[in-house]
């Protein structure tokens, strides 16, 4: 049984770090939740229930609680605000008032690509670039990726344009590596239950953005994101992109209803890809601008500036002047929803670069 403890609002950083010591010597493994009115720590690593009288006597403390859900962490339970991501040096957010915009090419394929479509999706208001440097795919003869080349163009495009970085890791080996280029891991559709890969981006200190698996129902998206976050990372983002279902009039069934139910139990952002959720160019703004209306907490679409030349994905891939529609629409859809879409700013650090 998972347990809570819950810090009065008045806890100082000393009461909090002698329950985390405390948490420990009973051989269990705390973790603490700053809120914004009080923090709470969760407790992971017990079989049955902590002993919650010594807890409950120690200074700070305000009670002790069971969390029923399977996933502790990612539950509203130990944290009732929504978990803000945030990159030092940059107004950039995944979460809160701000839309999270991530666009770029599936696949880097060169640098003049990279940074032909870097430079148009900057200009159009993304703060953050996408682009595969290695690519799982379903034919093991399709293209794979440029790997640690990929890395370093996009660590360039970083530097000359302000944009941070969202890459996917598809093993441990490929993890040491992107975290070393990357502002955000991403881990793909088809490891969203490659649990080892799971902890392993779960030690590193650098967020997450993991995708929901093809079949995957709410509780499992949920419970792989626990395997994260009981490694210690709480900088974690989900990403809708899709489920498999009888439908062939798209690639995958996007499922927009995931949103709302995410939000309800869970603190954790949650983006939506309408490119993967349709695989047809012509869907993908209608769907973007659905993604936003539904709440979402950002959007990941792919663009290629010569998507009929893309090494994958282009059918899916949409023209530098329909993201930059694609903004323009969304801007005018967030308000509704309390949301705003940071571009200007974005504009302005891209004329300076």
């Amino acid at each position: 049984m998972a347990m809570l403890v819950v810090m009065k609002a008045q806890a100082t950083e000393a009461e909090i770090a002698a329950v985390c010591a405390h948490i420990e010597q009973l051989g269990y493994k705390p973790h603490p939740m700053p809120g914004t009115q009080r923090t709470a720590v969760g407790i992971t690593g017990n079989q049955g229930e902590a002993e919650r009288g010594n807890l409950e006597e120690l200074p700070g403390v305000a009670e002790v609680i069971r969390v029923s859900k399977p996933y502790k962490l990612a539950s509203r339970d130990v944290k009732s605000e929504n978990t803000v991501i945030t990159f030092p040096g940059t107004d950039a957010v995944i979460g809160g008032t701000s839309l999270a915009v991530v666009a770029g090419p599936c696949s880097i394929e060169s640098r003049e690509q990279a940074f032909a479509i870097a430079e148009q999706v900057a200009a159009s208001g993304a703060q953050f670039f996408r682009g595969g440097a290695f690519k799982p795919r379903t034919s093991p003869y399709a293209f794979q990726g440029m790997g640690l080349d990929a890395l370093r163009i996009m660590a360039e495009i970083r530097s000359a344009l302000g944009l941070r970085i969202i890459t996917e890791a598809i093993d441990n080996e490929s993890l040491e590596m992107v975290e070393q280029y990357a502002d955000v891991i991403q881990i793909g559709a088809r490891n969203m239950q490659n649990f080892s890969l799971l902890k392993r981006a779960g030690r590193s200190r650098k967020p997450v953005l993991l995708k929901r698996g093809m079949s995957a129902t709410l509780d499992e998206f949920l419970m792989a994101a626990e395997y994260i976050l009981s490694e210690g990372n709480y900088q974690v983002a989900l990403c809708e992109r899709g489920v498999r279902t009888f439908a062939d009039h798209t690639r995958n069934t996007l499922d927009l209803s995931i949103v709302p139910a995410v939000q309800r139990l869970s603190h954790l952002p949650i983006l939506v890809d309408p490119s993967h959720g349709t695989g047809k160019r012509n869907k993908v703004l209608p769907l973007a601008r659905a993604a936003v209306a539904v709440g979402a907490d950002g959007i990941l679409v792919e663009v290629h500036h010569q998507p009929e030349k893309a090494l994958s994905d282009g059918p899916q891939s949409i023209y530098p002047e329909q993201f930059a529609e694609m903004m323009d629409q969304i801007e005018q859809i967030a308000p509704i929803v309390h949301r705003r879409v940071p571009r200007g700013i974005q504009v302005a650090a891209t004329v300076e670069g």
